[in-house]
């Protein structure tokens, strides 16, 4: 079930924004800069050229199944998070499920130990990249040692002519427990709303879609933040419950992955985009068939043990349409 909101559209219009953790996406060289021995033949996780090979064909063609169903191709735009670097992004996209889509990408090194970065990929038939940029996020640890987390991407670019601003994040994670992580991701908030600012200098009435895996849910205190300081909405607030999310840990659903769009994507005016659905992209392909487990989504990894599925989380995704 989606959260729809018309329910008349030119499917021709459709375009699908989607949002997805790839869980770990490094290939098998070890890079002396980063902590990724793990990812390699000899490391802990035994990370071979094939089970490599495997991760980016399940990837690609998830990738270019969501939102197929409605809008007749794949996703315009995708955020992805836990990409080694850009060489890993140049795989994925030469892998058979996107290689004939005309697909390109921004992808900026960041500062995380594990070697892990955001990145975004998009149709350029559909959209044109006009500026990119990483937003450093400068948190420090109580020793006053600076935490080297993920940046936070920014692109603006024109979505079928339009002016859009996009943020792809991949908030501090819960790693030492939520509570306790909290301010990071008060941090990370604050941060995109100051660059939302900013831009308002700019820019008259910009639209806006911040995606990420924000390490919170839609109700927690950074998120409610974030959406009560500008005019946006998030259509992900509707689709958490105790049977469904898009990620799971201790047999307990999260949405720690979200898509939030600007009030402005629900006002029609011709040559813009329309806010029409938001889902989850959980297929049965993507999850565990049986065990304790069944219905998680089919991970790569538990620990060390190799499962070879294609990631800890599903994608979501929202579709606009296109007002000629």
């Amino acid at each position: 079930m989606g959260f729809p909101f018309s329910d008349s559209k030119d499917d021709n219009y459709l375009h699908t924004i989607a949002f997805y953790n790839l869980e770990n996406l490094f290939n098998t060289k070890d890079d002396k800069h980063t902590l990724d021995r793990d990812f390699t033949p000899n490391g802990r996780k035994k990370w071979t050229d094939a089970r490599y090979r495997k991760k980016l064909r399940k990837l690609s063609t998830t990738i270019s199944k969501i939102g197929k169903e409605t809008a007749y191709k794949p996703p315009t735009l995708v955020g992805i998070v836990e990409v080694e670097n850009s060489e890993v992004i140049k795989d994925l996209l030469s892998t058979k499920g996107l290689k004939d889509y005309d697909y390109d990408f921004v992808h900026f090194e960041s500062p995380d130990e594990r070697g892990i970065d955001t990145a975004l990929l998009y149709l350029k038939s559909y959209f044109k990249v006009i500026e990119s940029r990483p937003i450093p996020l400068l948190i420090f640890n109580d020793n006053g040692v600076r935490d080297t987390t993920r940046d936070i991407l920014y692109i603006r670019g024109e979505l079928n002519g339009e002016e859009i601003h996009v943020f792809v994040n991949h908030w501090p994670s819960r790693r030492t427990g939520a509570s306790e992580t909290l301010e990071k991701r008060m941090l990370a908030a604050e941060k995109v709303l100051m660059e939302m600012t900013e831009i308002e200098k700019n820019h008259s009435n910009p639209k806006y879609i911040i995606m990420g895996d924000f390490n919170d849910n839609p109700n927690a205190q950074s998120i409610r933040h974030m959406i009560s300081s500008k005019p946006l909405y998030n259509p992900m607030e509707t689709l958490l419950s105790e049977e469904r999310g898009s990620a799971n840990y201790k047999r307990q659903w999260s949405l720690f992955d979200q898509i939030i769009i600007s009030e402005r994507f629900f006002n029609y005016a011709t040559k813009q985009h329309s806010f029409t659905e938001a889902d989850i992209f959980d297929s049965y392909n993507l999850r565990e068939w049986s065990g304790r487990y069944t219905g998680n989504p089919f991970r790569t990894y538990v620990g060390t043990k190799y499962l070879g599925g294609s990631s800890d989380h599903f994608p979501v995704y929202i579709q606009l349409e296109y007002n000629p």
